[in-house]
């Protein structure tokens, strides 16, 4: 059965530039490695992606309701449905000097924020930087080598990759869903008490349900904390055993 807007899926993809093959972003890890992009606590595993909310590149985002589950397919995207065409008016050259009086260090190839936007450094020379101001893909052409890997049907599974979206750091299956007529609970588990930002997270996630479950007209956070067990008691100390009289 063809996809359709609103359908909550799950995808795998590898995203390169077409005219040099170079690998720019990936839900796989090894991919990640191999193409020298793996950071460190990065979670590689396949995104959730909602068809039709924008979650992804329109392009993408379209052709998404032309695939079939686990079936690999390939979209190529020109720029002007990309990142654009280039502006050789977003390319300027700055003082070197103004950019370290700001503890700017500037550094070929690096992306740096200059007057409130993002730039990427393409040369220094002559007291000189040469700043694009251009998004670091604008003018190519993608290619997006993706599978959908899961169509999630209950509205439990749906809750559960909404939660993992806004948290990915906790294991899904470790919040428990309770649904009763128009109200969802969600038992928090201990290990996400203490994530940094918990508070707006489960505001999104909140809001999330609103938006796509409407029928769930409340949703209840629960933090249960847990008394730690009391160590036993200690029983009387044994007396010593009285040693033999000697004969």
């Amino acid at each position: 059965m063809a996809l359709q807007k609103g359908d909550f899926i799950l995808i795998n993809y590898t995203a390169k530039v077409k005219e040099t093959n170079e690998v720019f972003d990936t839900t796989s890890e090894e991919v990640a490695k191999k193409e020298h992009l793996h950071k460190e606590g990065e979670i590689y595993e396949p995104n959730l992606v909602v068809v039709g909310e924008g979650w992804v590149l329109k392009a993408l985002d379209d052709s998404l309701t032309t695939m079939e589950i686990n079936k690999p397919a390939t979209v190529e995207i020109p720029p002007d449905k990309g990142f654009g065409q280039r502006d050789p008016e977003k390319v300027r050259r700055v003082s070197l000097k103004q950019l370290l009086a700001k503890e700017i260090n500037p550094v070929i190839g690096a992306r740096i924020e200059y007057q409130g936007k993002m730039a990427s450094v393409r040369s220094i020379g002559a007291g000189r930087v040469l700043l694009d101001f251009n998004p670091p893909l604008a003018g190519k052409t993608l290619i997006y080598d993706v599978t959908v890997n899961k169509k999630l049907e209950s509205n439990e599974e749906k809750i559960g990759a909404l939660i993992h979206r806004r948290i990915p750091v906790v294991e899904e299956n470790n919040f428990k869903l309770t649904i009763q007529d128009t109200s969802l609970t969600i038992d928090m588990p201990e290990a996400a008490f203490y994530i940094e930002g918990i508070q707006i997270a489960k505001r999104g996630i909140a809001m999330d349900i609103q938006k796509f479950i409407p029928d769930l007209a409340e949703t209840k956070f629960v933090e249960t904390f847990k008394a730690e067990p009391k160590p036993a008691p200690a029983g009387p100390t044994p007396a010593p055993e009285a040693q033999a009289s000697a004969p």
